[in-house]
């Protein structure tokens, strides 16, 4: 009894165990309902946790797709496609795979038809992808059978409901994806139940779940508890949000050093000064003055997160049409900038605004100053809103306006009650001269810069192939090669002053910076990664001449192979679960994976096994075995590996590394998405230590 019950123990504890690693945001149920005479529906219901998103049908060469694929069909034929109900999709383009998706959020439910035509059996399974922004679930199947009589009704039954069909013409295809079968329905034990007979299921679940493991080896023996919580996943939602306000900051000061800006400031603050004689009230006027001016921009940050909506502004990162109309907007700005034309608003404005902050005293009168001061300096601060605006709304968080907004505000109100505090700063101020006129036309080759990453988004969305990445970097390095020549005064614009051709130590500087980044991009137009512009050039796909050669090559692609290759070596393992549809595998391989002592330390000290959950290779013959009291059928290569990452680690999403000493003990705590690469080479040391002391 004892024993029973230590085995009752120890499943429990896997189970938690497991529970804590394992993801399941995803929750689909199978269903089979009559909706017309002879035509039935097999409906799969998917319910999505918030942050998640499932795939829609045919998606070809990227993400898992949504697919059914059945396996026995008789008294019944397929009638049309597999569609959707009961859900929205959203399409948008996807930088990674370079094509655009399709997926669901909240719930869909997927539709199948059929037309039966007597007795019938219907089995199979339906597969379907997800993601959330750090990671993707392997491949997963939904199992179906269903079987019965159809006779045709004496009375006609209601007109089947139209279910929205996939975009395209041509058949889904069926593919095979990695299991995880739809939650059976389970009697709980009653209340009158014998401990022996909860003993015994308890004893018989656990020698189920030896025996499937016992199927592939010791190798592949679970280690859950051996393990602790992946290391990783951190919480960039925050890191965004404190990006896009560092971002509005920058900006801000910016915005500051401008024509239209810095000349106002000591102007502003003398008058509150000097206005009522009284130095606390005055500085108590410069402060309201300085938070109207926070309150302005704040203002217009929420206007555009109302004016847009969240699902917009989500679909403004990757769709088409509005990265090409901020592509123009960002090189019209660069143009004004560089002093082609001026960008004003009607004067007729900003006389009524001032007029009336004249006639009105007050909180109201120095909030109507604040405002006038946007108008007025609108010349210079309009294309770095622009722009500001442009970059935080591509990100699809509601709140990036708004945050953004309020860091350009801070930056920009913060001299006015600095120099209201401290008045004798006024005097050692910079003064106002054409060096204000250098940081607006610096500024226009950076909005040049990043308007072509708008255009490249456009371009990889209609396939035009005029802006692949040896282009964009060709252009990116003539911009920033004419930067550093205009910071050292051998070209001019036309509000440059032509008779002072001296170049200041700190322009010298810049200059300098500005050619080391242009040549520093050289080297990738033959192939070079150049991870510092990663984010924004073009994917590595697009580059016609590659002759880069430095990548990862794992030594094997097979566990139970790379094992024995580990052994042979006497060398610990690294297993890297893949798959070919994962955006932040891929983000992985280029920002960490490619660090030069992280592949020296993976080339020389281990041997890297990729396993990719998602190859659709089938397997010889389907494998049948029990994975939590359930059965599952492994039919690919990509069931395979899943299989062995749920049962083995307890974990199920991508990318996951584990470190092992070449008889499957883990060496440390496995590692998921984190881009910090000092960690990463942490990990690979610790676990090179730990098998060491074991050896």
């Amino acid at each position: 009894m004892i024993k029973r019950m230590g085995a009752m123990l120890s499943l429990l504890c896997v189970a938690v165990m497991m529970q804590a690693q394992i993801h399941e945001p995803i929750k689909c149920e199978a269903s089979w309902a009559m909706v017309g005479e002879g035509v039935a529906e097999l409906r799969i219901a998917a319910k999505i946790d918030a942050g998640w998103h499932v795939y829609s049908t045919e998606l070809e060469d990227g993400p898992t797709a949504a697919a059914l694929t059945v396996e026995t069909i008789k008294g019944a034929r397929l009638d049309g496609k597999l569609g959707f109900t009961d859900g929205k999709e959203i399409a948008k383009y996807d930088d990674m795979f370079g094509m655009d998706v399709r997926y669901f959020e909240d719930k869909v439910t997927f539709v199948q038809r059929f037309i039966l035509e007597g007795d019938y059996l219907v089995q199979g399974y339906f597969t379907y992808g997800a993601c959330d922004d750090e990671s993707c679930l392997p491949p997963t199947n939904v199992e179906f059978k269903y079987e019965g009589k159809y006779t045709a009704p004496a009375a006609p039954q209601k007109k089947a409901e139209p279910v929205k069909a996939a975009p395209k013409k041509e058949e889904p295809k069926a593919v095979p994806a990695a299991p995880v079968v739809a939650p059976a329905e389970t009697s709980e034990p009653s209340e009158n139940s014998e401990p022996s007979e909860i003993s015994e299921t308890s004893e018989q679940a656990v020698n189920a779940e030896k025996a499937s493991a016992s199927q592939f080896g010791a190798l592949w023996e679970p280690v859950i508890e051996e393990l602790g919580q992946p290391k990783g996943t951190a919480d960039t939602a925050n890191q965004s949000l404190w990006a896009i306000f560092l971002l509005g900051l920058a900006g801000g000061l910016v915005a500051l050093v401008t024509p239209c800006v810095w000349p106002i400031i000591p102007m502003t603050v003398s008058f509150f000064l000097k206005r009522s004689g009284d130095k606390k009230k005055g500085r108590r006027d410069a402060y309201i003055y300085g938070i109207s001016i926070v309150v302005i921009y704040v203002l217009l940050g929420l206007l555009v997160t109302l004016l847009f909506g969240a699902s917009a502004l989500n679909a403004l990162s990757t769709a088409a049409i509005p990265n090409l109309f901020f592509f123009l907007l960002l090189v019209v700005f660069a143009m004004s900038f560089m002093g082609a034309f001026e960008l004003t608003l009607p004067e007729k404005w900003t006389t009524a605004v001032d007029g009336k902050a004249e006639k009105t005293g007050g909180l109201l009168g120095i909030f109507l100053m604040a405002f006038t001061l946007t108008l007025v300096s609108f010349s210079c601060t309009g294309p770095i809103i622009g722009f500001l605006l442009v970059e935080v709304s591509t990100t699809g968080n509601i709140l990036a306006p708004t945050i953004g907004m309020l860091g350009f505000a801070i930056a920009l109100a913060l001299p006015f009650t600095l120099f209201a505090i401290f008045p004798a700063w006024l005097k050692a101020a910079p003064k106002s001269g054409g060096w204000m006129n250098t940081v607006k036309v610096v500024l226009a080759f950076v909005e040049l810069a990043f308007a072509l990453k708008f255009l490249s988004v456009a371009d990889l969305a209609y396939g035009w192939h005029i802006l692949d990445r040896e282009t964009f970097l060709a252009l990116w390095i003539a911009l920033f090669a004419l930067l550093g020549a205009y910071l050292m005064k051998w070209i001019m614009f036309p509000h440059d002053d032509d008779d002072d051709r001296k170049v200041g130590v700190p322009r010298f500087m810049l200059g300098l910076v500005s050619f080391a980044f242009a040549i520093y991009m050289v080297p990738g137009l033959w192939g070079a990664p150049c991870k510092a512009i990663s984010a924004f050039a073009p994917p590595m796909s697009t580059q016609d001449f590659n002759l880069y050669e430095q990548e990862l090559h794992p030594q094997s692609m097979d566990y139970d192979q790379g094992m024995a290759i580990a052994r042979q070596e006497k060398k610990p393992v690294m297993l890297d679960f893949s798959g070919y549809g994962c955006v932040n595998c891929r983000e992985m391989e280029q920002s960490v994976l490619a660090d030069d002592k992280v592949l020296d330390l993976i080339n020389n000290d281990y041997v890297l096994i990729s396993l990719y959950v998602d190859d659709k290779t089938p397997l010889p013959e389907p494998i049948r075995l029990t994975e939590n009291g359930k059965e599952v059928v492994l039919r690919s290569i990509g069931d395979k590996w899943s299989y062995l990452q749920r049962t083995k680690f307890g974990a199920n999403a991508q990318p996951f590394y584990v470190l092992l000493d070449n008889e499957g003990h883990p060496l440390n705590t496995p590692r998921s998405y984190d881009e910090d690469i000092d960690a990463y080479i942490n990990f690979l040391e610790e676990g090179l230590s730990e098998y060491k002391t074991r050896k």
